[in-house]
């Protein structure tokens, strides 16, 4: 069962790596910002938390 606190990181992450495919000088700042964010919220997810 997904939790409703596990969307919103996966959201950005995977919003992060989109924006890394269609890049601009902007866009890159926003996209790492955006991958780390998302990995922050899933890493205590990923570990049993």
């Amino acid at each position: 069962m997904t939790s409703v606190l596990m969307v919103q990181p996966l959201l950005a992450l995977i919003a992060g790596i989109v924006i890394l495919i269609v890049p601009r000088i902007l866009n890159y700042v926003i996209a790492a910002y955006l991958i780390l964010i998302g990995l922050a919220g899933l890493f205590p997810h990923l570990f049993g938390g």
